[in-house]
């Protein structure tokens, strides 16, 4: 019984037809540009680099304004605070116990929220 039905179910598919999409070259209005390839070339040139290009470098021509011993000093005071966000719970025990705050823009560990 099981072979008849399956064998009716895919009868009656084949019976029913194919569905094939429309045909992409329906559309055969021709496209007449407005600038030239140089004007093309040219604006694509002024959008920056290519930044998929195996030779972009962005750091060729980074200037740092700080100097190493500041960025050690910086990475030291904030590593706790760093450690503690990243840690098992997401830094929610750590921000629970509101010992940060922002002072100018820049996050202070270790410091009550109200103070300035």
């Amino acid at each position: 019984m099981n072979r008849k039905l399956a064998l009716a179910i895919v009868a009656a598919s084949f019976a029913a037809g194919n569905a094939f999409a429309d045909d992409i070259t329906v559309d055969t209005t021709p496209f007449t540009s407005t600038k030239s390839r140089a004007e093309v070339q040219a604006e694509l040139g002024l959008r920056g680099p290519n930044v998929w290009s195996t030779q972009y470098n962005p750091l060729a021509t980074f200037k740092g304004s700080l100097t190493r011993a500041q960025v050690q000093a910086e990475y030291i005071k904030a590593r706790d605070e760093v450690a503690a966000l990243n840690g098992e719970d997401s830094g929610s025990a750590y921000l629970a116990r509101g010992l940060n705050t922002q002072v100018d823009g820049t996050r202070l560990a270790g410091q009550p929220l109200n103070a300035q």
